[in-house]
């Protein structure tokens, strides 16, 4: 079943992780991807992937920070396919620290990818959006969202705006046939989370703890939550619009002990 036949999807942060996963998943179903990352060897090894499986795709490298390079990302899709069906926010950094212990740079940082990444994708997609008569946007929060877990300020804050920007732009576009929908993850096996397991001295420890968190028993992985991002990106979703789908292996509803 191609869900996504003759559609042409932006999926930002594809270079590894969930924005690979979904990539994938999507040319799986038809669609023609363009691979969007500030990482141009790794995204390219997302398109080799997709290729290999007889996907289209095109990778543009792109800064989700910096304004210009979001701007030409839309306008390199619109010269290559002539539309845009599907904006897949997914890029996005952790830097921990409490907020007293952030320093005004790393906040700046985390809010100017995280959640600016996404105001820029939106502003400029949205306009192709309605001239193509609708389409469907996909951002990625975080369970830290809903939830507080020590030592993430900036990046629960960031995650926490996705939600209530999510929700604002469907409001207003709801009207264009555009759907505006968030998908907020638990703990899922992603090169960001190995990364901080990979700066520790006893990883086991803190894996071990993480996976006690989500009542399932286990991490994620990226596929898991490309499922979600194919659904909420099809029309199996059209009457799907302003919500935050959950999945957390169950940490929100986790009883205190």
């Amino acid at each position: 079943m191609n869900l996504m036949e003759g559609k042409v999807a932006v999926v930002t942060g594809a270079a590894m992780g969930i924005g690979r996963a979904s990539s994938i998943l999507l040319a799986q179903h038809g669609a023609k991807v363009i691979i969007s990352d500030v990482h141009a060897v790794k995204a390219q090894e997302t398109a080799a992937m997709i290729r290999a499986n007889g996907g289209e795709c095109m990778v543009v490298v792109t800064d989700v920070a910096n304004d210009v390079d979001v701007k030409q990302l839309i306008e390199r899709t619109i010269e290559a396919y002539g539309k845009i069906d599907v904006l897949y926010n997914n890029v996005g950094v952790a830097i921990g620290g409490s907020v007293v212990e952030t320093s005004e740079d790393h906040w700046h940082q985390v809010m100017n990818i995280n959640l600016g990444g996404i105001y820029r994708g939106c502003k400029y997609a949205i306009p192709h959006m309605i001239n193509n008569g609708g389409g469907s946007i996909v951002n990625t929060s975080s369970v830290q969202a809903l939830t507080g877990f020590e030592g993430w300020a900036a990046y629960a804050a960031s995650k926490g705006g996705i939600i209530s920007l999510t929700r604002q732009v469907a409001a207003e576009y709801a009207k264009h046939k555009i759907r505006v929908n968030c998908i907020a993850p638990g703990t899922i096996m992603t090169p960001m989370n190995e990364r901080i397991f990979e700066e520790l001295e006893n990883p086991q420890e803190l894996i071990e703890k993480w996976n006690s968190m989500h009542p399932i028993g286990r991490f994620g992985q990226p596929k898991e939550i490309a499922q979600i991002g194919l659904f909420l990106a099809s029309e199996m979703s059209s009457f799907i619009t302003g919500q935050c789908i959950v999945a957390d292996g169950g940490v929100t509803i986790k009883a205190e002990k």
